[in-house]
């Protein structure tokens, strides 16, 4: 079953319109605004890898735009950067890492976004990469002044499960020097017989049994460590699990690499030195975040590991009484986004965080 994939039939009663903006490397990329009322507080949702703004919006169920929009948030915005499965970026040959994503996406996408808005409130939201990225460019503070962010699954302190280490040590030469692959796309199963997607689906599936959905095999084998890696079956509607591929698409090999560099170092570092403006260590800078973060992490995540709640210490460290943590009892990696109760289990509390740093919370409309 395919539904809504690239659309926005998830979100009824608001104005919806595409806001596309260039990055300083020459990328086109674009928001989505979701749009009932102005209001001093402006949420922006980021994605993770290899997902896109379709997570924010699926309409087999309460999605968190449309959450957002009903709990008092009336204008949301979303932003689909250079790892969005809506580009073909990601099924390219590249060389991107985060500090590309760091240095021109977020504070292109800022630019743009505040020249709709002006200098209301900006609270963010973001999922996996699109965390660690983030977190990147308000550390190393390419992104202006941001109320509050809400950062799942990861931040700037990087730990996974010891199968995940040793597929990001051996991973990125065997496909690009063995199996002869720039990219690995959860759609490998689709590919016509003895291709090689269909050979390196097959060979993934045969460690997987715990459903029939070969694109759930390949997503836990592209990014996890469990079966399945990145959720709790028993978290997703039928429908989002049979259509897992519309939401997490291909994503290129370079950014393995520099994941491979961050959880060597255990932390958000800077991938080379092509761009030297960007700080070697983005942890280090940490102290100097005044913006409050609420770390949300599942207690089954099996992508990565505890890093929310390492993170949380550590910056808490610094900035004693400014950052909260929610651990989420029966969840994983992706599905407190993307959950069937996911509205009912994890989006509280995010409201009840965006309340705590908004000027009226669910009065700020105007």
């Amino acid at each position: 079953m395919r539904i809504a994939r690239f659309t926005t039939e998830g979100v009824r009663d608001a104005q919806v319109s595409q806001h596309p903006f260039a990055t300083e490397d020459g990328l086109g990329l674009e928001l989505h605004r979701f749009h009932r009322a102005d209001s001093d507080d402006v949420v922006l949702l980021l994605h993770g890898l290899p997902a896109s703004t379709d997570m924010f919006i699926m309409p087999e169920h309460r999605n968190l735009v449309s959450f957002l929009l009903d709990s008092g948030y009336p204008d949301v915005w979303s932003l689909d950067f250079r790892m969005s499965n809506r580009f073909p970026y990601d099924t390219e040959t590249h060389r991107f890492t985060l500090d590309d994503i760091a240095l021109f996406d977020h504070p292109a996408a800022l630019r743009e976004l505040r020249r709709h808005i002006g200098n209301r409130r900006v609270h963010v939201i973001a999922q996996c990469l699109g965390s660690v990225s983030f977190m990147m460019s308000l550390a190393a503070g390419l992104v202006g002044e941001i109320t509050s962010v809400t950062s799942n699954s990861v931040a700037l302190v990087t730990r996974v499960p010891p199968w995940s280490r040793l597929k990001l040590a051996l991973g990125p030469g065997f496909f690009d020097y063995v199996a002869g692959v720039s990219f690995l796309d959860s759609r490998f199963g689709d590919a016509p017989v003895m291709t090689r997607g269909w050979l390196i689906s097959r060979a993934v599936s045969l460690f997987h049994r715990e459903c029939d959905f070969r694109a759930c095999h390949m997503i836990s084998f592209m990014w996890g460590a469990g079966n399945p890696g990145l959720w709790s079956h028993e978290n997703l509607a039928p429908e989002t699990h049979a259509r897992v591929a519309d939401l997490f698409g291909a994503n290129g090999l370079h950014y393995y690499r520099h994941m491979r560099r961050m959880v060597r170092a255990g932390h958000a570092v800077r991938h080379d030195d092509r761009f030297p403006a960007l700080p070697k260590d983005y942890l280090a800078l940490a102290e100097h975040i005044s913006t409050p973060v609420l770390f949300l992490t599942g207690d089954r995540n099996h992508v990565f590991r505890d890093s929310n709640i390492g993170c949380h210490e550590i910056m808490s460290q610094a900035r004693p009484g400014l950052h909260e943590l929610q651990v989420l009892p029966g969840y994983g990696h992706v599905d407190p986004i993307i959950g069937k109760d996911a509205d009912r289990d994890v989006f509280p509390h995010i409201l009840e965080f965006l309340r705590k740093h908004s000027d009226g919370g669910a009065d700020g409309a105007h």
